[in-house]
C-alpha cells in the first residue's frame, strides 16, 4: 500500500430532495488496496463514489490528490486525474468491436485511428491482467463477463490508477467471479487502487484489504480485512444482528399444485438484438419455486415478456391456471393476479416523477378509485403500501417525494412491497435482491418462501446461485436462449451450473 492517500475527501456532503446522501464524509483511498465499500440501501455508497468521479458535484466539502485540492465538475475532470468507473450497467457500444469501443475512450486518440497500435495494446495488457478478449469482436456478441473485461480495460489503456466498480460480481458466473478476483490481485500488487461496492460481504472478505461501511450517509467504520468478520460487518451496516438467509423448508412447505403457468415448445421471433427463445417447456405450478439461472441477455428477459404478454410467441401454447392463454393481454395477465418485478424497476415499473404513493396506486387503480374514478381513496393506497414494507421489514419513505429521487435499492423495495401488496397467484421475479442490502435481501427472501407456502407459484430469475441454491424447488439453466439443464437444486453443484450457464467445460469430469 501507498503511504499517503492517491486521493482523499474531506467533509463532502450531497443533498437530494427529501434525502441527505452524504453527510460530511471523510474518506481516504491508497494505491495498492483493494478497498470495499459496504452499507444499507440508501447509505450513500453510490452518491459518494459518483461524486469522485464527477457524476455529481458536492454540496460542500472537498477532494485532494495527493494532498492537493482536485476540482472533479465531470467524468472529464474525474479521467484527467486518473480516476475511472466501471457502472453496473456497462457504457459500451454493442455494434462496435472490442477495439473501437476502448478506442473511443481514449484521451489520447488520434484523428485518423491506428488500429494495429490499438490491437497491440489491448493485446499486451489483456496478457498481463489475464483480460483476453478478441479485439476485433462485435461486442453484442461478447458475454456479460468479457463486456466487463473490456470495461477493465477501457480504463487501464486511458492511464487509470484509481478504478472504482459498481457491483461487479452481479452479473459473473462463479468462475467468472474468481477470475475477476484474480484480476483486482494482479491491479493491487502493481499499485492500483480499486474501489469495490458490493452487497456481497463472503466474497470482499475474501480478498479486500479494507472494507469501508456507510450507513445513513456517514462512515460507521473502516475496518482491515484481516480483521473483519461478516457478523461484524453487518452490525456496522445496521447497528444490530440480522437473521441469516433462508434455507430451502420443504419438509414445511404444502405440496406442489396444479401447473399454473404452462409453456408448450415456445418460441420467439427475434428482433433488434435481443436473445430469440427456441422450443421452451416449462411448468411453474402452485406451491412452487422455479429458479432460473444463466448469465445476463441469454433469454431470461424475453422469457419473461413471454410470461407476461409483452413478447408474443412465435411458435407453441401458453397456458396460465388451466386455460389457453397464447393470447392474452398484459393487463389481462395482470388481472389474473400476476405480479411483475422487473430487472429495471425504475425503468420497466416505475413513474420517476410521480410520488411514491401515487407509483402504488398506479398498478391497479380500479382498487383505489371511488366516485366512478373521480377520486382515489389515498388513505387506503397508504395503508396497503405500509402494510406491505412492514411485512418486508422495509423502511417506510416518505410517501409524497418523487419515486426517482430515492436510491436505487429504496426504489427495489418500493416495486417489491406493491406487486407484493396482494398476495398475487403468479410472481414473475427478475434479480429481485439485486441491489438490496443484506437485511432487505433476506426480508425479501422470506415473504418469497411464504408467497409460496400460501400456494403462488413463482418464477425466480436471478444471478446468484446462493440465493437461487437456497430459495428454488426446481432449477432450470439457460444459455442462448434454450433451457440446456433443469433439475432439483440438491442434485446439482454451483460449479456445475456456473459452467452451464457460460457454455464452456469444467476442468475434470461432471458430475450427473
Amino acid at each position: 500500500m501507498s503511504a499517503s492517500p492517491f486521493l482523499s475527501v474531506r467533509g463532502i456532503t450531497k443533498s437530494f430532495p427529501a434525502v441527505l446522501a452524504n453527510d460530511r464524509i471523510d474518506l481516504d483511498i491508497y494505491g495498492g488496496e483493494i478497498h470495499a465499500l459496504l452499507g444499507e440501501n440508501g447509505a450513500g455508497k453510490s452518491t459518494l463514489m459518483k461524486i469522485l468521479y464527477g457524476f455529481y458535484r458536492a454540496d460542500a466539502g472537498e477532494i485532494l490528490m495527493e494532498g492537493k485540492p482536485a476540482y472533479i465538475h465531470s467524468p472529464k475532470d474525474a479521467r484527467r486525474h486518473r480516476i475511472g468507473m466501471v457502472f453496473q450497467d456497462f457504457i459500451l457500444i454493442p455494434a462496435l468491436t472490442v477495439a473501437e469501443n476502448i478506442a473511443l475512450f481514449l484521451p489520447d486518440l488520434p484523428f485518423v485511428l491506428d488500429n494495429a497500435s490499438i490491437v497491440k495494446r489491448i493485446e499486451e495488457l489483456s496478457e498481463r491482467y489475464s483480460l483476453r478478449v478478441n479485439p476485433g469482436a462485435p461486442v453484442w456478441q461478447l458475454s456479460v463477463g468479457e463486456r466487463q473485461k473490456v470495461e477493465l480495460l477501457k480504463l487501464l489503456l486511458a492511464d487509470t490508477k484509481i478504478l472504482i466498480l459498481d457491483e461487479p460480481t452481479r452479473s459473473l458466473a462463479p468462475h467468472e467471479v474468481a477470475g475477476l478476483f484474480r484480476v483486482l490481485v494482479t491491479l493491487r500488487r502493481d499499485g492500483y487502487a480499486v474501489m469495490v461496492i458490493t452487497h456481497k460481504m463472503k466474497e470482499i472478505l475474501e480478498c479486500a484489504d479494507r472494507i469501508t461501511v456507510m450507513r445513513r450517509g456517514r462512515i460507521a467504520g473502516t475496518l482491515a480485512g484481516a480483521e473483519a468478520t461478516e457478523s461484524g460487518l453487518v452490525s456496522l451496516m445496521f447497528g444490530k444482528a440480522i437473521a441469516e438467509s433462508p434455507q430451502r423448508r420443504r419438509e414445511t412447505r404444502p405440496r406442489e399444485g396444479a401447473p399454473f403457468l404452462e409453456l408448450k415448445g415456445v418460441s420467439t421471433q427475434p428482433e433488434g438484438t435481443g436473445m430469440r427463445l427456441n422450443a421452451i417447456n416449462l411448468t411453474v405450478r402452485s406451491g412452487e419455486i422455479v429458479g432460473i439461472a444463466g448469465v445476463s441477455g441469454n433469454g431470461q428477459r424475453e422469457l419473461g415478456d413471454v410470461v407476461l404478454g409483452m413478447e408474443k410467441c412465435f411458435r407453441g401454447s401458453k397456458y396460465m391456471g388451466g386455460r389457453e392463454a397464447t393470447q392474452w393481454s398484459v393487463a389481462r395477465i395482470r388481472g389474473n393476479g400476476t405480479a411483475f418485478i422487473p430487472e429495471d424497476p425504475l425503468g420497466m415499473a416505475a413513474f420517476p416523477w410521480l410520488s411514491v404513493q401515487e407509483n402504488m396506486a398506479m398498478v391497479d387503480t380500479s382498487r383505489y378509485a371511488r366516485r366512478g374514478g373521480l377520486s382515489m381513496d389515498w388513505g387506503s393506497v397508504r395503508s396497503d403500501l405500509q402494510t406491505s414494507l412492514k411485512r418486508l421489514g422495509f423502511d417506510i419513505p416518505p410517501v409524497y417525494v418523487p419515486l426517482g429521487t430515492l436510491s436505487g435499492g429504496n426504489i427495489q423495495r418500493m416495486i417489491l412491497a406493491r406487486e407484493m401488496a396482494h398476495n398475487p397467484r403468479l410472481i414473475i421475479a427478475f434479480y429481485p435482491t439485486r441491489g438490496l442490502d443484506v437485511q432487505s435481501a433476506v426480508a425479501a427472501r422470506e415473504v418469497f418462501l411464504a408467497s409460496r407456502d400460501r400456494g403462488a407459484g413463482i418464477l425466480f430469475i436471478s444471478e446468484d446461485l446462493d440465493e437461487l441454491f437456497a430459495l428454488s424447488d426446481r432449477l432450470v439453466v439457460m444459455l442462448r436462449g434454450e433451457i440446456v439443464a433443469t433439475g432439483a437444486p440438491q442434485n446439482l453443484t454451483m460449479k456445475e451450473v456456473g459452467y452451464l450457464m457460460t457454455g464452456s467445460r469444467a476442468e475434470g469430469p461432471q458430475g450427473g
